[in-house]
């Protein structure tokens, strides 16, 4: 008697082909030499970032902890990294500035592609008079000038950390915006949205099953190329003195060697380790997302 085989269901049919879309995607990532170098350089700052209390007390970066260091120390078997003006480890203050610079990073990301993508998926879907308005607004914000507007709000704003990360979503969410539009109003058009609608599937339906799923690998794609910007962003505002004065950073770094004369002194090690930090993240993060971006979207995988 042959064993009768059981149908599989459409939701252990689904799953198996995600996992399959996975697997294809690691395959290439693995196979991009810079993509996998990227990645790795990333995954090893965040697990710095994860590991700075066990690497480092953070009571060191208190001035009351610091009055027997040497000021200006060069870097040494002592001090890794040497010492800054007030005495701080230099080393201590580059792995606990990771966590921040890098979680400002990751959450102004999320906001700014949570708002452009919400704005994007609602005017390319329904379009008309929301589609209208909604581009308005979009516009609006694409003429202000990006950096002069984030250092009015971040100087407005009472300083502190999701006050930069507010201040880095809201402004930059329009870009991403505009590319969801143009990809929605390209799928709302295709055969078989319309054969859904034509069957009786509502707006929810259409959305949920058709729309988002063949946009989703450009929000994921969006997704990496953003952080770049925003870490630059945050770096870039407490470089000029308009970060979170009580948390340390890789930016806030920066802005304290400037103020004291770091670089026409010749102190090199208070702002080398926090510049190279700044740029190993960005390009991993960049060469990331870029091979991402080839892979998840079709047309730019055939060139």
């Amino acid at each position: 008697m042959t064993d009768l085989q059981v149908p599989r269901s459409g939701r252990a049919v689904a799953w198996d082909r995600r996992r399959a879309s996975l697997a294809s995607v690691w395959r290439s990532l693995r196979n991009d030499r810079l993509a996998l170098l990227g990645f790795v350089v990333l995954l090893l700052f965040t697990l710095m970032a994860f590991a700075a209390p066990l690497l480092s007390d953070k009571s060191s970066l208190s001035a009351a902890n610091t009055g027997d260091n040497p000021v200006w120390s060069p870097p040494s078997w002592e001090f890794l990294f040497g010492t800054d003006h007030l005495g701080h480890s230099v080393a201590a203050q580059f792995l606990w500035g990771s966590r921040i610079s890098l979680f400002v990073g990751l959450m102004a990301t999320l906001l700014q592609v949570g708002i452009g993508s919400l704005v994007g998926l609602t005017a390319g879907f329904f379009g008309g008079w929301v589609d209208a308005v909604l581009m308005r607004i979009t516009d609006w914000f694409l003429v202000i000038p990006f950096l002069p507007l984030a250092i009015v709000l971040a100087a407005v704003l009472q300083r502190g950390l999701w006050t930069i990360i507010l201040v880095i979503g809201v402004t930059s969410w329009p870009s991403t915006a505009r590319l969801l539009r143009a990809q929605v109003l390209t799928v709302r058009q295709r055969l078989y949205v319309d054969r859904a609608r034509s069957l009786g599937a509502g707006r929810i339906h259409v959305m949920r099953r058709h729309v988002l799923p063949n946009v989703t690998p450009l929000i994921l794609a969006s997704t990496t190329l953003a952080v770049p910007i925003s870490i630059l962003t945050e770096t870039t505002l407490s470089f000029l003195g308009l970060g979170d004065p009580t948390s340390t950073s890789w930016g806030g770094m920066l802005n304290a060697a400037k103020d004291n004369s770091a670089i026409s002194g010749g102190r090199w090690w208070a702002y080398m380790p926090p510049g190279l930090g700044i740029v190993f993240v960005v390009l991993a993060v960049t060469l990331f997302g870029r091979a991402l971006e080839e892979i998840l979207d079709p047309r730019l995988r055939e060139r």
